[in-house]
């Protein structure tokens, strides 16, 4: 579990799903000028941010190599860490091949499964939402694959050139054919929102925030309990404040 004691005039934000790098460098760089605006934004009063999950389309840390690109992005965040406002940035089903290097180099934590934010009175459940909840069995076996610390090594040994192009070939493609068809919200069918209710029945959450789904939708899980889809930054650009008060899902325009 996070404790966070919000301070008087503060706000805790989350985002989601921006996918730098799709569908290429020129589409990608006005969306990372558009986060960092926001990001200029909220720093007269975040206290922390909470990046949930698919902000990259696709990384991979090899020992000394880190993806191309998003400079203007990784140097925000080295500015607003040495500012004093906390950043925590939790993998996706795109960028879940992270691993020390944001701890390490920009002392931002990563997590790799959803975790209680106990904020004041406040408990949240957060995290990227992919893999929860019942059925999506391909991709659930997929994600054990792509988690095994011999996959990942053996992706390791290929030249990096050669790893990122298979990688961004085969993410876009996958993007590229979900965008063509829509995305189709299935209400309470939904396996995050049948994963919430789930949980809520053991162990209580005020609300249950998640991205992954790129659509912003609210629903209630029971009585005094919410789940909350953030959005995306491809076609939405929402996301979650906190203000100690009230949990609400706002447009940047």
């Amino acid at each position: 579990m996070i404790q966070e004691n919000l301070k008087a005039g503060k706000k805790i934000y989350f985002a989601s799903d921006l996918h730098l790098g799709f569908p290429n460098d020129e589409e990608s760089l006005i969306r990372e000028k558009k986060f960092i605006s926001w990001l200029d934004h909220i720093k007269q009063d975040a206290q922390h941010i909470f990046l949930l999950g698919d902000i990259f389309d696709f990384w991979y840390e090899y020992k000394y190599v880190i993806p191309r690109g998003f400079i203007r992005f990784q140097g925000k965040l080295a500015e607003l860490i040495d500012s004093g406002i906390s950043i925590s940035f939790f993998t996706g089903n795109h960028d879940m091949w992270m691993f020390g290097y944001f701890p390490e180099q920009l002392n931002i934590p990563v997590y790799y499964d959803p975790i209680e934010l106990q904020c004041n009175d406040l408990k949240l459940l957060i995290g990227h939402g992919d893999g929860l909840g019942p059925g999506d069995y391909k991709y659930k076996f997929l994600k054990k694959i792509f988690r095994n610390p011999l996959c990942q090594w053996l992706f390791g040994v290929l030249n990096p050139n050669i790893g990122m192009w298979i990688a961004h070939t085969w993410s876009k493609g996958k993007k590229h054919k979900k965008m063509d068809k829509g995305l189709k919200f299935y209400g309470e069918q939904e396996f995050i929102f049948q994963f919430c209710k789930e949980y809520e029945a053991k162990n209580h959450c005020d609300y249950y925030l998640f991205g992954h789904r790129h659509i912003p939708y609210e629903l209630d899980v029971a009585e005094n309990s919410k789940y909350i889809n953030i959005g995306d930054w491809l076609s939405h650009f929402t996301y979650v404040e906190y203000d100690g008060q009230a949990l609400l899902r706002k447009e940047w325009k």
